[in-house]
């Protein structure tokens, strides 16, 4: 008798609004994984990349590059949110809660709180809130993304519609400030520029000049690190056009690319919303421009807090984002609205 113990991924009717998920198999990491996200981007922000820094800024060691906890948090969720996924859509309510460094151990829990299935009824969009937590079960990291997933039966019957109520944007008193942070000598020469939060005034774009050619083979090295195992980034016959370039691949290259202009745009501490607003795939030229949103201050010494727009392009000048009509135009790969902690 054949018996299936293989598993393949959840559809949209398989959600439920309250549902609980707890993401399987647990990663500990270390210095590899900032060696190989440095390898597979040109991410070179000071607090990051050197002990000696993040101890002069108050901290006890250089932690891991937040972006790289994300996509860990992240890629432990694809097997059981996204694993049938056509798309991942859009984050709000991202917070770093505390720093990761190398010998913590990261799991995934995430809840379903909202539901709405496409009126082609062959698919749906689920949302989650997914919390990351260290072997401490101390909470490392929040957000909300949603997704769309394919249905297993379209004549399964639609779920009761719900959307959540998201905030547009989170406060900057609602940011959490790592502990010990303080800025107060910090090192601009060392850190690669000059720029202080007063040198940022809200409404100036700043382009960031370099570009990045994405390359199938770093795409599926970076894919893989994360373990993500989406089929839309690995079996090019999942989605008509080919592979589909993780949307955290192209944060993360935007994000580096914005060292060019933002070098003391150290920590990454909120998340306010983001959009992929079309396609990446191998062969694509990355550009980066950000926009920034607002200002604020901090309680912790020397410490301020920037809203940035990060918009990533294939091709786009810097400023241009929407046509007439309010669509992304179509060289726009990435919309990221968030909160970067800046010397004051």
């Amino acid at each position: 008798m054949t018996q299936t113990k293989t598993n393949p991924g959840r559809f949209f009717e398989d959600y439920s609004i309250g549902q609980v998920i707890h993401h399987a198999v647990p990663r500990t990491v270390s210095g590899g994984e900032r060696a190989l996200y440095h390898a597979l981007y040109p991410a070179r922000h000071a607090l990051y990349s050197s002990d000696a820094f993040a101890r002069s800024c108050g901290l006890d060691a250089a932690p891991l590059d937040d972006l790289a906890a994300f996509h860990v948090v992240f890629g432990k969720t694809v097997p059981d949110i996204s694993l049938n996924a056509l798309a991942n859509l859009g984050y709000a309510e991202g917070r770093w809660l505390l720093p990761v460094v190398p010998g913590d151990t990261l799991r995934s829990v995430s809840e379903v709180i909202g539901l709405k299935q496409n009126s082609n009824g062959k698919s749906g969009v689920v949302w989650v809130r997914t919390k990351g937590f260290n072997q401490h079960d101390t909470a490392v990291l929040d957000y909300v993304r949603w997704v769309m997933v394919k249905k297993r039966d379209p004549d399964a019957a639609a779920p009761e519609t719900v959307i959540p109520d998201l905030a547009p944007a989170l406060s900057a008193d609602q940011l959490v400030i790592p502990e010990g942070l303080n800025f107060m000598n910090y090192d601009f020469t060392l850190a690669g520029e000059p720029h202080r939060w007063g040198d940022y005034a809200v409404g100036e774009v700043i382009d960031h000049v370099d570009g990045v050619t994405i390359e199938e083979a770093e795409h599926m090295l970076a894919t893989r690190l994360w373990q993500n195992t989406a089929k839309v980034h690995f079996d090019r016959e999942a989605r008509e056009g080919g592979r589909l370039i993780y949307g955290g691949h192209v944060i993360s290259m935007a994000r580096a690319l914005s060292f060019n202009g933002l070098a003391n745009a150290q920590i990454i501490a909120g998340l306010n919303g983001g959009a992929h607003a079309n396609p990446c795939h191998a062969g694509d030229t990355v550009r980066a421009w950000s926009e920034v949103l607002d200002r604020a201050e901090t309680a912790a010494p020397g410490v301020g807090a920037l809203r940035l727009r990060l918009v990533a392009t294939k091709g786009g000048k810097a400023g241009e984002l929407k046509d007439a009509h309010g669509k992304y135009l179509p060289d726009v790969l990435l919309d990221l609205d968030y909160w970067a902690l800046v010397p004051m």
